[in-house]
């Protein structure tokens, strides 16, 4: 099949490649690019562990072509720390004990932000119906919520994220 050159908007760094058009947004990600922290979990849409924000938007990277995605602003887990430090979300995850393997972390964490992003005071319900489309397969999920509730307490009233500061 016969490559096509695109630009794309990674991290905030552009990126020239030569892709076949059916190429995956995930595959470019993982292959081309290097940055492997998007994973592919179960090759039909529906795990959520391949999560990336296209213009701040939660998408499933391995069911977009990434051609589609030029001239559109990707974000992957590796560029969401801020000015060479955890992000809020990213630090709580780790204080509350929200990741049991990790393969999945990037994608939930991924999501959360998109969510803040759009609400950055949701609720309970708003939060377990954002990552409805997520799933892990080591976890019953508390640690997860309590560390989505320490880091929107952590981005909004100041409090800590770690369990007992």
């Amino acid at each position: 099949m016969k490559k096509e050159l695109i630009e794309l908007k990674v991290n905030g760094r552009r990126h020239e490649l030569a892709i076949e058009p059916n190429a995956l947004l995930l595959d470019v990600l993982r292959r081309d690019l290097g940055l492997t922290g998007s994973k592919r979990g179960c090759d039909e849409s529906s795990c959520g562990a391949c999560t990336v924000l296209v213009n701040g938007v939660a998408m499933l990277s391995c069911a977009l072509l990434a051609a589609s995605c030029e001239g559109q602003e990707i974000t992957t887990i590796e560029g969401v720390s801020e000015h060479g430090s955890l992000a809020a979300i990213q630090k709580a995850y780790g204080d509350w004990g929200g990741a049991q393997c990790g393969y999945c972390t990037p994608g939930f964490i991924m999501t959360v932000k998109s969510l803040l992003a759009e609400n950055p005071d949701p609720s309970e319900e708003d939060v377990r119906n954002a990552l409805s489309s997520n799933l892990c397969r080591c976890t019953g999920y508390n640690q997860m919520y309590e560390a989505i509730r320490g880091a929107i307490a952590a981005e909004q009233k100041g409090a800590p994220t770690a369990v007992g500061q």
